[in-house]
């Protein structure tokens, strides 16, 4: 067998075992996405515009608000800035996954940062900590998570002028079990059920309390501040 066969061979299997980590991620995307896509045709988005912002954004709930500010006639100014701003707990994520990236171009990294998501930061987290995959397949992981949120989109669209009630059908459960599921099998020992409990009721305290977008990333900070130092303590 020459090498570019077995280099083709190798490259070949480690795009299949990304796309075969990425359907949890996918499993829980396609319904969401098609709730998306349905909102979106109900705001006047065309198939090419939806699709177009789950390429390019490709943030579920930035997506949704953004559905949301069209449809209430807002500039594009403060559904940009509205965008950014939902979005700035990405910043967080990528920096928890840095340490393992450092094999990667700026190229790769640009990339790879730009398909990030909460589902994939949750299954990469786990991976990486039982070793780094190779490019291809973390790549395709990622990939594979956002074909799905594409198409998902397209298909809502397709079915738009069909369905009129997007809360009647139930999708809205999919994405928050599929990422709890994500999050417990993360979950080693003591401290990592000390900060996930700790990070998700600062969330909705601060959520409650007005924070809004904020609320997320201050309860992040504090959950992952009280983890080292717990860690610490452990270890004194």
């Amino acid at each position: 067998m020459s090498t570019g066969m077995l280099s083709d061979g190798i490259a070949t299997s480690s795009i299949r075992r990304g796309m075969k980590a990425a359907t949890p991620v996918v499993m829980g995307y396609i319904p969401i996405a098609i709730a998306f896509g349905i909102l979106a045709s109900q705001v006047g988005l065309g198939i090419a515009e939806a699709a177009a912002m789950s390429v390019f954004v490709f943030a579920g709930s930035a997506q949704f608000i953004a559905v949301g500010m069209i449809g209430a006639g807002n500039s594009i100014g403060a559904i940009v800035v509205t965008t950014f701003l939902v979005n700035l707990r990405h910043l967080l994520m990528s920096a928890a996954l840095s340490p393992h990236l450092r094999g990667l171009s700026h190229k790769e990294l640009a990339w790879f940062g730009f398909q990030l998501t909460d589902e994939t930061f949750a299954l990469h987290s786990t991976r990486f900590r039982e070793g780094v995959p190779d490019v291809l397949e973390s790549f395709a992981l990622n990939g594979t998570a956002q074909v799905s949120w594409v198409l998902g989109t397209i298909a809502g669209v397709l079915v738009g002028g069909v369905v009129s009630d997007v809360d009647g059908l139930g999708m809205d459960y999919t994405l928050p079990a599929m990422f709890i599921a994500l999050v417990f099998i993360q979950v080693h020992n003591s401290t990592y059920f000390t900060v996930g409990v700790l990070g998700g009721a600062a969330a909705m305290v601060f959520q409650v309390t007005g924070m809004g977008v904020w609320s997320i990333i201050a309860a992040t900070v504090l959950a992952a501040t009280a983890g080292v130092v717990l860690e610490q303590w452990k270890a004194g």
